[in-house]
């Protein structure tokens, strides 16, 4: 599975760099916006301080106004990745971009026929929400497990983008199911690692240590 680091922060990328857990980015409004200044700069940083995709959202809700600011985004790097709304016109839009060999990333995807319908538009990627489908009690996992399923039966070569990540559980269902990519905050990143046993069994190796050789 791949780690996309979820952010704008590039504090964040480059600590998730330093561990080798960033194969790509994905922004979106939101988080660009957090980080104030001027996006376009960021977001052209972002794309110089990583080698993988770089994911950049279209804020038009029109097919001509999505690939009209694709055009721009481009630019920024040869990572870029267009992230476009699931909509209808955004299908169109995918359709076109997939014809110049402009990669495309389907957002706020939450069900498997919004899914269907970007890999039948040709989109690199799609992302379903399940964080925020469990937050209205219905399980973003089984999403995923469908979405995975009518791929597999179709042979699409779109990849499944897990969005929306809240807790490493998450991401070890969605490895389980044999999603393609796992976005992330970089926080969730660094729980992957945390477990009260880990620590528990380090502090005794240490103290073993200690009353048998002195301090290491």
């Amino acid at each position: 599975m791949k780690f996309f680091i979820d952010t704008a922060n590039l504090e964040e990328i480059r600590r998730a760099k330093d561990y080798g857990m960033v194969d790509g980015v994905t922004t979106n409004p939101t988080l660009l916006a957090r980080e104030g200044g001027d996006w376009r700069k960021q977001a052209q940083a972002i794309c110089k301080e990583v080698e993988g995709p770089v994911s950049l959202e279209v804020i038009g809700k029109t097919a001509d106004e999505m690939i009209h600011e694709a055009h721009e985004l481009v630019k920024y790097g040869p990572n870029v990745v267009i992230k476009i709304p699931m909509l209808m016109e955004g299908m169109k839009a995918v359709r076109q971009l997939r014809e110049l060999g402009i990669d495309t990333n389907v957002t706020v995807v939450f069900s498997p026929s919004q899914a269907l319908l970007a890999a039948k538009a040709g989109a690199s990627y799609v992302s379903p929400f399940i964080g925020r489908l469990d937050g209205l009690s219905q399980d973003g996992m089984t999403l995923v497990d469908q979405i995975v399923r009518i791929y597999d039966n179709y042979g699409f070569d779109t990849e499944v983008l897990v969005a929306s990540v809240r807790h490493p559980m998450h991401i070890v269902e969605a490895a389980l199911i044999g999603a393609d990519v796992a976005t992330i905050p970089f926080k969730v990143v660094m729980e992957l690692a945390k477990h009260p046993m880990t620590d528990k069994g380090i502090e005794a190796f240490d103290r073993d240590w200690e009353k048998a050789f002195g301090k290491a």
